[in-house]
């Protein structure tokens, strides 16, 4: 029999992370309930049976009984029943912030627009080469709460924004913000709203890694928090960048000390070198040896639809990166594999399309211009592209991601590269953007 402490704890949403904090406040002892719109909730299954649940509405009674209310990142906090709840001061908080009261263990933070998952996967592969127990998770893979089960000496933590809007002095040991750019304005009304989420990540922060090649990622701090950059050029003292040698050649640096060429990274594309840098940025921070984590850049192959490598036909290189939703990710990797393919005198096909989410396509334009060869649209949101695009380069409107396919093998040459990176949601043709991804590999698999 646990013994009940404290007031009343309602969590606000079930899914993955709703299961775990439900599940630690109830071993933790404390009173628990939870409510969620939906009838049945995923991983309504999975909590324990004495814990109060309502269902089908976000019941306000209930919330406005709680001491605490722990929200899902999923739910808004400007929700008519939250704002009520925290009218009558009721705090309303993240798993995450759980997470920071339940235990002292030093934590890696990482957010941004794009790349968290290949940063956060990276350097936690990095910390676990270097012999250190390390939990890995948070937006990523595991819910938060449930990576102290694995009693870590270090905890590595993809945030977004939604998880940060409800988090307060996480006092990591070292923050990040990779990068920005429009997203989520949806729920954060404006690229301010975004940024201040995104920030909150600093708060009671040990030392900061930002990147200097967007301003928007380093934080006020006080003046004695120890800061250091990367970036895509060369770096001075202490700072991470690369050198380029006459005959092209791409070192990752650290000041003027060369530590590793672009070519022995498995990873390839210069937005994988700015991934690189960062974790090497952030291993310095927690005291990772360097030999170990230059040893995992050669071995690390990416995460799965993140401009994966699919194949090679007939000396063009096919890349998955069907998690590129929104225009950044999509700059990124066409800038990436562009710049990284330009001394051949090379260029990318990339596919794009499917539901834009409202954004502003013509940020592309500029990119396109200089890198694509040709542009080939699917899916709702091929008319928008159309518009946006017209005048950058050839655009070509497919009616099926196959047909993209087939048109981009005919469209390219030896050493140029076919990208998937849609800029977009892809719920008008597939079930989520693995379907596309796994799609996307099937129909390269079919090419002769």
């Amino acid at each position: 029999m646990l013994i009940q402490r404290g007031g009343l704890k309602v969590v606000a949403g079930l899914g993955i992370s709703g299961v775990s904090a439900v599940n630690f406040l109830h071993e933790q002892g404390y009173r628990v309930a939870v409510t969620d719109s939906r009838e049945t909730p995923p991983g309504h299954d999975q909590i324990p049976a004495e814990v109060k649940t309502s269902f089908g509405q976000l019941d306000l009674e209930l919330l406005l009984q709680a001491e605490e209310i722990i929200l899902s990142p999923g739910l808004a906090p400007q929700l008519p029943e939250i704002q009520q709840a925290i009218a009558k001061g009721i705090p309303v908080v993240s798993d995450i912030q759980l997470l920071r009261r339940a235990t002292d263990v030093p934590i890696v933070a990482i957010t941004g627009s794009n790349a968290k998952s290949t940063v956060t996967t990276l350097i936690g592969k990095m910390a676990q080469d270097a012999g250190r127990k390390v939990a890995v998770g948070g937006n990523l893979g595991r819910p938060a709460l449930d990576l102290l089960k694995d009693q870590p000496e270090l905890i590595v933590l993809e945030l977004s924004s939604f998880q940060l809007e409800t988090t307060s002095n996480l006092n990591a040991a070292v923050a990040v913000v990779l990068n920005m750019s429009e997203d989520h304005l949806d729920r954060h009304g404006d690229m301010f709203g975004y940024h201040k989420a995104k920030h909150r990540i600093f708060q009671g922060v040990k030392k900061v890694v930002y990147n200097r090649d967007d301003s928007l990622t380093r934080p006020l701090v006080p003046d004695q928090t120890p800061m250091q950059s990367f970036g895509l050029n060369a770096p001075d003292l202490n700072q991470y960048g690369i050198l380029r040698e006459d005959n092209g050649t791409l070192w990752l640096a650290r000041g003027r000390e060369r530590l590793i060429k672009s070519s022995e990274l498995y990873i390839q594309g210069t937005h994988n070198v700015a991934n690189a840098l960062a974790c090497l940025a952030l291993g310095e921070a927690i005291g990772l040896p360097r030999d170990s984590m230059l040893e995992t850049l050669t071995q690390f192959k990416g995460l799965e639809h993140r401009c994966e490598y699919v194949k090679t036909v007939h000396g063009v290189r096919y890349y998955n990166d069907s998690k590129g939703t929104n225009v950044g990710a999509t700059l990124a990797a066409i800038d990436g594999l562009g710049a990284a393919i330009e001394p051949q005198q090379a260029k990318v096909v990339v596919i794009l399309g499917g539901q834009g989410k409202g954004q502003d396509f013509s940020l592309l334009k500029d990119s396109v211009a200089k890198y694509v060869k040709v542009a080939i649209l699917i899916g709702e949101d091929a008319p928008i592209l159309q518009t946006a695009l017209q005048g950058s380069t050839e655009l070509i409107q497919a009616q099926s991601l196959k047909q993209a396919v087939e048109l981009a093998q005919a469209k390219t040459t030896e050493h140029d590269v076919v990208l998937l990176s849609p800029a977009c949601a892809s719920f008008d043709m597939f079930t989520g953007y693995p379907d596309r991804g796994h799609q996307f590999v099937a129909c390269v698999n079919t090419l002769v």
